[in-house]
C-alpha cells in the first residue's frame, strides 16, 4: 500500500481528481482486505477535499439493505432502504446521483442536518451494485457531473478488485 499520496495544495478540484486517478491502484496494492481499502479511500477523499462526510454503504444481499461501511465524518445512518434517499437512488438505478440541494430531493434521508448537497456513485460487479460511495457537502451546489467523472477511476478500481478483496 502506498503511504504517501502526491497532492499539491491550491490545485483545482479537477486536477486533484486527475492526480488521484493515477494513484488509486498504488494505494490498494498489496492489501486484500476490503474494509482497509475502503477506509483508506474514504480517508484520502476527506483529506483531499474536506467534505462534510465521505464513506461507503455496502449492499447486504440477505436483508436487501445498504449497510454503513468505512467512512470519515460525523455519525451516520447505519441502514438505508430501497426507494428512500440519494444512496437508494444510485443503488436502484445503477447511476451516479448528483444532488445540488438535498432538501429538494424526494425522499431524502437526513443523516446530518448539515448536509446540503450530495454525490453518490454505485460500485458495480457483474452489473450488480455491491456498494455505493456517498459524499456529503455542507454547501449547496457543491457537486457537478465533473465530480462524478473525476471519481469514476476510484469506483472503477474498487469494482475491478471487489471480488478479490475479502
Amino acid at each position: 500500500m502506498g503511504q504517501n499520496l502526491h497532492m499539491t495544495s491550491g490545485e483545482t478540484r479537477e486536477s486533484q481528481y486527475e492526480a488521484l486517478s493515477r494513484q488509486w491502484p498504488a494505494l490498494f496494492m498489496g492489501e486484500t482486505n476490503r474494509t482497509a481499502n475502503l477506509a483508506n479511500a474514504a480517508a484520502v477523499l476527506m483529506s483531499a477535499f474536506g467534505w462534510h462526510w465521505v464513506g461507503f454503504y455496502l449492499v447486504d444481499f440477505e436483508s436487501d439493505e445498504l449497510v454503513l461501511g468505512p467512512f470519515q465524518g460525523p455519525l451516520a445512518c447505519t441502514r438505508l432502504f430501497h426507494g428512500k434517499g440519494v444512496c437508494a437512488a444510485a443503488w436502484d438505478t445503477k447511476l451516479a446521483q448528483v444532488v445540488a440541494d438535498v432538501e429538494a430531493f424526494p425522499g431524502h434521508v437526513v443523516c446530518s442536518s448539515k448536509t446540503k448537497s450530495e454525490l453518490v456513485l454505485p460500485i458495480l460487479v457483474d452489473d450488480d451494485v455491491v456498494a455505493v460511495l456517498d459524499i456529503d457537502s455542507d454547501e449547496r451546489n457543491d457537486f457537478t457531473k465533473m465530480d462524478a467523472a473525476g471519481l469514476r477511476p476510484l469506483v472503477d478500481c474498487l469494482s475491478e478488485n471487489w471480488i478479490e478483496w475479502k
